[in-house]
């Protein structure tokens, strides 16, 4: 039973996340690479920094929850790492790092261009 109740609130605390992330301007980690080139071509500086900033929120935020979900993993009795639990928080895992990667690259489009664009870009960038 706690077992359950432990992977029930995991979820729940990554549906939060992505339900946090997805308020207001929404950092896509589906939109096509050349499209997202196309869009930064024409944008203000003004709007790239809005949007590299939301990406960079959405990044933040799944890095927050893959270290949550790491520290779950961890406090995981060695004799239990095979378990369902266990597959389940590596399968979140593995799925925020890719969603995180999706996000860099288009995050990095946006950066590029304000750096090209002589623009400070101070407070935009990504630790780790």
């Amino acid at each position: 039973m706690n077992i359950t109740k432990n992977t029930f609130f995991c979820y729940l605390l990554v549906l939060i996340s992505l339900a946090l992330c997805r308020c207001g301007k929404k950092a896509d980690e589906n939109k096509p690479i050349g499209e997202v080139k196309a869009e930064a071509e024409k944008m203000s500086v003004e709007k790239l920094r809005s949007i590299a900033t939301t990406y960079k929120k959405a990044i933040t935020a799944k890095k927050d929850d893959v270290e949550e979900l790491a520290f779950r993993l961890k406090n995981i009795p060695l004799t239990k790492m095979m378990s369902d639990e266990a597959k389940d928080l590596k399968a979140d895992i593995d799925a925020l790092n890719k969603s995180i990667s999706s996000l860099h690259q288009r995050f990095d489009i946006y950066y590029e261009k304000l750096k090209e664009k002589g623009v400070d870009i101070s407070g935009l960038e990504i630790q780790g």
